[in-house]
This record gives structure tokens, sequence and C-alpha cells, in this order.
């Protein structure tokens, strides 16, 4: 969609149900809610835009899964294995890839996010403080250092272009960058 929006899909019925009741503040029934939900409720622009755009989502997808397989050939043939850890994939699962979301194992994170900045290549870190750490968790009473491996994601993920529009020339760029940033 346009701004915020989406769709869920499912062949399940009584999860289809479970969304619908979510989508409207986790209400059946207008003010009795059985659940903590949200306004998700596609309006008609949303909807509208969303309609145009969902022909294009399959070619969209595959390009996505193009860029990644590029990115990951390109990393390995810049020797960046060794600082860079790539995105895990499963067997027999379809990654879309909506970030392309790298790991940075040697505290430099930040820096080389300044520095593909100061390349003109826009990155983004997906998410910067982990779940249990934010303040609308504080009740929970977790302290840093209780989810380790989640604090340490948090200080090492960096979101690369990958775009559907990304050419292999710009997808070169970026990795080269990387790697000169590196060496």
């Amino acid at each position: 969609a346009a701004g915020d929006g989406g769709m869920c899909t499912t062949n399940d019925e009584n999860l289809a149900n479970k969304m619908k009741i979510l989508r409207v503040h986790g209400s059946e029934k207008k003010y009795y809610h059985q659940f903590v939900g949200l306004n998700s409720r596609l309006d008609a622009l949303q909807a509208a835009i969303l309609r145009v755009k969902l022909p294009h989502l399959d070619s969209w997808s595959e390009a996505r899964q193009r860029n990644a397989a590029n990115y990951r050939k390109l990393f390995a043939d810049n020797g960046l294995s060794d600082v860079i850890g790539l995105p895990f994939e499963l067997e027999n699962v379809r990654h879309i890839y909506n970030q392309f979301t790298i790991r940075v194992t040697d505290n430099r994170r930040d820096e080389l996010k300044a520095f593909l900045q100061s390349n003109s290549i826009g990155t983004d870190i997906y998410y910067p403080v982990p779940l249990h750490l934010q303040e609308c968790f504080e009740f929970l009473n977790y302290k840093e250092g209780d989810l380790p491996e989640s604090e340490k994601a948090a200080s090492e993920v960096l979101a690369l272009p990958i775009y559907p529009e990304l050419t292999g020339e710009q997808l070169e760029f970026v990795v080269a960058k990387i790697a000169e940033f590196y060496n």
C-alpha cells in the first residue's frame, strides 16, 4: 500500500476470524474486547492503491530474492564473510527480503553505517533497541544483560538497500564500498 497498510491472507478459517478481531481493537462485538488488538482496518484509499500494486507482488519479490542472491555472491567474492554475517535462509522457505539485514560482527557497525552514508548508500538499523529493553515493557523487569543474544543482534544489525529496482551495478557498488571500508 502507500504509507502504512497491507493485507493478510490465509486458508485457515480460525486464523482468519482471529485476524478480523485483532484488526478492530481485538473486538468482535463493539466495545467488548477479547484480545489486545489494533486499529488496522484498511481504508478505501489504501485498498485502491493496494489493488493496483498487488499484481506486481510476485515480480517485486523475485527481484528482491535475485538481489539477495547477488549480495551473497558479491560478499563471498569479496572475502567479507569473516566480518559480515548474512541473513539465514531455511531450505524450502521463500524469503521475501523486505530488508537485507547483515550483521557486522566486529563492533564497527555504526562506523560502517556512517561510511556508507558518506558514499550516498542508505542503510537502516532494524532495530537498535531490543524489545525487552523498550520502555513499554519495563513492567516485565528485564534489564540489560538478561537477553544477551537479542542485545548482541541489536548492536550488529544493518539493513542494506534491497528494493526491486536496484541494479546489479548498484549492488556491486554497495559491496565494493563495504570491502573498501574493511581494506
